[in-house]
């Protein structure tokens, strides 16, 4: 049989490991665990748990969603972040200081996670928001392709600053459909040439500096009519292909409403590995975990670009104490346009 390849992120259930969790983690088919809300008390609490889990996997890849506005997991004793709007609002003021801005932001987000010993936020947002979506909205930087991708770059600077990779999301964008991917299957009826003049221009002007990516469970069906994380048309010969991306490609969480077309937990990962996902999200069904890894016991997989690459720098990236000064000075000033 084939190397079982660590091609899981799991999560965990609360504040502590229990003997399960920690079997699961030492599984060689799990390469990384993403922490949420319900996994976080204080930062005290959170640097033991992410202790506990090296304890047991030194290696394994730490993730969490800390965009900051509603995304935002570890909020007491954590800088509260603005959402990624109120960067894009300032720079319709003040386009110099917004991109200053953003990279303190990038920096401070990245920096007190490296601190606890967590390697990556699955951020940024490229999702260009039309005002029509649900779920995106002012978790984007903005309506202009153009400004996203400016604001976006300076973020991801700051990020690579403080140790950290960037992993844009959700690719190819899900910011014009109305439905929820966590709650249904969205749809995207627009041709191909619209979302590559439009939604794409993101993904393919930042791509050298992405070192993930995270497809969108939405069917554009006039290019596939598998969701695009299940898809080898965007993943394989849009996205690799076309836009020459050489990174780490995450299936957005398995569990979503937006993957269930797909089947069960094992088909769902199945389709995400077969379209070209190189790590699947298994999150909130330790059931549905647990098939995902029985199947991969059985399945030889070929080898995934190196996840491991995206570990973050926890050496010598702290945040200078002037730096974080000015990121929270320039976070107050722009506390208007927070809403």
């Amino acid at each position: 049989m084939s190397a079982i390849s660590p091609v899981v992120m799991m999560d965990v259930g609360g504040t502590h490991l229990t003997d399960e969790d920690k079997a699961l983690l030492r599984h060689p088919a799990v390469g990384g665990l993403i922490l949420f809300t319900r996994n976080y008390e204080d930062p005290q609490q959170l640097r033991q748990l992410v202790q506990a889990i090296r304890a047991e996997r030194p290696e394994i890849l730490i993730a969490v969603d800390q965009e900051g506005g509603r995304v935002q997991r570890f909020r007491e004793g954590f800088v509260e972040l603005p959402p990624m709007g109120a960067l894009g609002k300032h720079f319709e003021k003040a386009p110099t200081q917004a991109l200053n801005g953003a990279t303190l932001v990038g920096q401070l987000m990245a920096a007190e996670l490296v601190d606890m010993g967590i390697d990556i936020s699955f951020a940024p947002v490229l999702d260009v928001d039309d005002g029509s979506s649900t779920i995106i909205g002012n978790r984007s930087f903005g309506k202009d392709p153009q400004v996203v991708a400016q604001l976006a770059s300076a973020f991801i600077d700051g990020m690579q600053l403080a140790g950290m990779a960037a992993t844009g999301k959700h690719f190819p964008g899900h910011g014009s459909v109305v439905a929820d991917s966590h709650l249904e299957l969205p749809v995207d009826p627009r041709p191909l040439a619209t979302i590559k003049a439009h939604d794409m221009v993101p993904f393919a002007t930042l791509v050298d500096q992405l070192q993930g990516i995270m497809p969108a469970h939405i069917v554009y069906p006039q290019v596939d009519s598998q969701p695009a994380g299940f898809s080898k048309t965007w993943i394989q010969t849009i996205l690799r292909q076309e836009v020459g991306f050489k990174g780490v490609i995450f299936s957005d969480d398995l569990g979503m409403a937006g993957a269930a077309q797909a089947g069960n937990f094992a088909q769902r990962a199945e389709a995400a590995l077969s379209a070209g996902c190189d790590m699947v999200l298994a999150c909130n069904e330790r059931a549905g975990q647990i098939e995902v890894i029985e199947w991969l016991e059985k399945t030889p997989i070929a080898p995934t670009q190196n996840v491991g690459l995206l570990r973050a720098r926890h050496q010598a990236v702290a945040m200078s104490q002037q730096r974080r000064s000015q990121a929270l000075s320039y976070l107050d000033n722009i506390r208007s346009y927070w809403n």
